[in-house]
């Protein structure tokens, strides 16, 4: 029998709080997923040393979509640092309710976080 997605991950799936583009934003970092080539952008607003916006673009499945929106709520208030140290399983340990077949697409989002944060720190040091 076929696993059901529970209605809140219904409902994340398809009305990301995070999506979208932030005008001007202090990083921008992309990640394309090896194993399925889904893509995410993600863009940071960064001050004061933390993040203080995050929003995301994917294109991919619905999982993808999920995990992106849920890496971009875990970095927002967090220190850079700390923001560098959020995974694709603690991502994918937050939202209940996808197939382990899915884990792969948890990594979409923290590695674009990351990215747009080695970009962020590049950029500091010109």
């Amino acid at each position: 029998m076929k696993k059901k997605f529970q209605n809140s991950l219904i409902k994340k799936m398809f009305n990301p709080k995070n999506f979208g583009e932030i005008k001007n934003p202090d990083a921008i970092g992309e990640f394309v997923n090896p194993q399925c080539k889904d893509f995410t952008r993600v863009y940071l607003r960064i001050k004061k040393g933390k993040v203080k916006d995050a929003k995301f673009q994917t294109i991919g499945c619905m999982a993808a979509i999920a995990f992106s929106d849920e890496a971009c709520n875990m970095v927002k208030g967090k220190t850079i640092t700390e923001a560098k140290k959020i995974d694709a399983k603690e991502i994918f340990s937050r939202i209940k309710g996808f197939p382990e077949e899915k884990m792969h697409c948890s990594i979409m989002g923290p590695n674009a976080v990351k990215r747009a944060l080695e970009n962020y720190e590049k950029s500091m040091k010109k």
